[in-house]
Parts: structure tokens; sequence; C-alpha cells
């Protein structure tokens, strides 16, 4: 029973789609813009800056409560954390009343780390930020978290059911972003260090 309300406290909360929210206020179908994703980084290519960091903020803080709550209601269980933040990312990329069509679930797989281990956190995000540098497009540093987190979070950790979920999480990010790979194996997907110096010659042209 407590692993089952764990799994719904984590999908109700990661179903929560703030980029579907911005679509109706906004009148702009954000799955017929862009990337066609229910997402933070969608929501910044189509509505600007603002509009992406909102929903990049609201996603990472659903899981991290996500978390908090099934650590808070379930010591017992020393996978409830995770349980419930992976159940999160799940939601935010399948809600049941969006179709099953929400986001990629980047904003909420870091929500998950950062409730479960801040420092580690840290860590990858660096890691993922100079991988994203050096090959110039942003998959490579999200593949390269959802391979790593596993593994380094399960040294931690100790417990087969916490890494079996980590690694059931990464997967799952990984497979949504294989149009994505295919795209940066061709040149075809948005490049990192191009987009970057385009922002800069914005900002200083004002």
């Amino acid at each position: 029973m407590n692993i089952f309300i764990c799994i719904l406290i984590g999908y109700l909360l990661g179903s929560l789609s703030p980029a579907a929210f911005l679509s109706v206020l906004k009148k702009k179908n954000l799955r017929e813009h862009g990337t066609g994703n229910l997402g933070a980084t969608n929501t910044l290519l189509t509505f600007g800056k603002w509009c992406g960091l909102f929903v990049m903020l609201f996603d990472i803080g659903k899981s991290f409560l996500a978390v908090k709550l099934a650590e808070i209601f379930f010591p017992e269980l020393v996978f409830a954390g995770m349980l419930a933040g992976g159940c999160a990312v799940a939601g935010h990329i399948y809600p049941f009343y969006l179709k099953f069509k929400g986001g990629k679930g980047v904003a909420a797989f870091a929500g998950l780390i950062v409730a479960l281990d801040p420092l580690l956190f840290v860590i990858l995000l660096g890691f993922a930020v100079i991988l994203m540098f050096i090959f110039n497009y942003g998959v490579y540093g999200i593949v390269s978290v959802s391979v790593l987190f596993p593994f380094l979070y399960g040294i931690q950790n100790q417990d087969i059911a916490t890494f079996l979920i980590s690694v059931a999480i990464g997967a799952l990010i990984i497979y949504k972003h294989i149009p994505n790979i295919i795209k940066a194996k061709n040149g075809e997907d948005v490049r990192v260090r191009e987009y970057f110096k385009s922002h800069m010659n914005n900002k200083s042209d004002t």
C-alpha cells in the first residue's frame, strides 16, 4: 500500500504541466510549435526566457516535492524518494489528461537528483555542461547524466531497489531523447555554442 501511495504521489505531481497551462493562457499549443514538447526547452524557444524559466523551476519543484513527501511519509522505505521522484518524471512525460504526451523529463529528472543528493546534482550538472559545450549538442549532457546518475548514486545508497528504479528512470530519459540523438548525429539539432552566441549578441544589441 505504501508503495502504491508513493507511485500515486509522484505521478500526480509529475503530471502537473505548467507548459500546458501557458499554452492555454497564450492560446498557442506548444505541441504544434518548436520541438512539439510540453517542457521547459520548448517553452523557452516558443514563449521566451521568462516563461521557460517558470516552467523549468516548476518542473524541478514538482519532482523535488514528490521525493521529499515520500521520504517524510514513508521513512521505513529506503527507495520511497526514488520511487516517487521517478514516477514524477514518468508523470511529466506521460500525463494522463494530456493523452500521455508531455515533456521529455529533463527538468523533473533534475528535481529528483537535487532532492536526493544536491552535491551529486552539482557535479553531474557541471559535467553535463562541459560535454554540451565540447560536443555542441545538449543531448550529450543529458545522456551522460542519465547513465552516470544510477551508478554514482547507487554506489552511495547500496540498495538494489533504488538502483533498479534509477536505471529505469535514466533509460526512460534516454529513450525520450533518441530523436535528439539522431538529430545531433546528423548535425540537425540545436547547437549549444551557436545558441549562446546568438543570445549574447542579441543581448548586447539591446
